[in-house]
């Protein structure tokens, strides 16, 4: 289920490999479970589909990433993680991940900057107008914030 605030999500279960002796998930796994979601919100907006050869010359990498731990999540925990834009910069953008278990329960927020970077030189571009446009028409999309 979609968090408020979110209009996309997805889920997966814990697996063994990323718990402790404790049965509580590795705190690096978090970022791996955004990386997994951000993954398939790309591949939900269709945005390849819409923006071809913008979209193939381009790609976000990240910049800064804050993890705010709020509860673990556990050996058989299932993942909610949903993800929307938060913010469009000249040349960067910002989303939130938030990361919840079975029963609701939110576990993490994560708060991740990423910087628009152009493949064939692998420099940092601003935003081209077509890519700004679809990313701007997503916010809007996207149902009213929680605070």
């Amino acid at each position: 289920m979609t968090r408020p605030g979110f209009s996309f999500s997805t889920s997966f279960k814990v697996r063994y490999a990323e718990i402790d002796g404790q049965r509580v998930v590795f705190n690096s796994r978090y970022l791996e479970y955004a990386d997994v979601a951000v993954s398939e919100f790309w591949e939900w907006t269709a945005i390849g589909e819409a923006l071809k050869d913008a979209w193939l010359d381009m790609e976000f990498h990240v910049r800064r990433a804050t993890v705010d731990y709020l509860k673990p999540l556990m050996l058989g925990d299932t993942v909610e993680a949903s993800v929307r834009i938060e913010r469009i910069g000249n040349s960067s953008l910002t989303k939130r991940f938030e990361l919840a278990n079975q029963d609701g329960d939110l576990c993490a927020v994560i708060d991740m900057v990423s910087v628009n970077v152009h493949l064939p030189t692998g420099r940092p571009v601003p935003i081209a107008t077509d890519v700004r446009q679809f990313l701007e028409a997503l916010m809007v999309a996207q149902p009213d914030r929680v605070a």
